[in-house]
């Protein structure tokens, strides 16, 4: 949501006071957690994929561009297609044990799940 669209917390569209100023701050940004602080897991799944097999990395926390230079990354490393949203990095193909590998060398923690 755009911040001229956002709706206020009290609910006041528009006032006359001039007197009357902003008092409520916008949500604080979010921040990209070091590698080392960064637990992700790594699995293959087909759901919803018409049985082809994608290699998913969940768990990332941070800003979308950090998430999407990570997922170009690891789909650059692979020489694979892909997507980065919502947390979530896709590599299209069984490329576990790879991003595995390099997840590790570049200082992420890997969990099990």
């Amino acid at each position: 949501m755009s911040k001229k669209n956002k709706p206020r917390p009290d609910g006041l569209a528009y006032s006359t006071n001039p007197d009357y100023f902003n008092d409520y701050q916008d949500e604080p940004a979010e921040e990209t957690l070091a590698p080392a602080a960064q637990k992700l897991r790594v699995k293959l799944d087909s759901k919803q994929r018409a049985g082809k097999v994608v290699t998913l990395v969940e768990g990332f926390i941070g800003t979308t561009p950090d998430l999407e230079a990570l997922g170009k990354q690891l789909k650059t490393k692979c020489g694979a297609g892909g997507s980065a949203k919502d947390g979530l990095i896709l590599v299209q193909g069984d490329y576990k044990e790879k991003v595995i590998g390099w997840l590790k060398d570049w200082g992420y923690i890997l969990t099990k799940g």
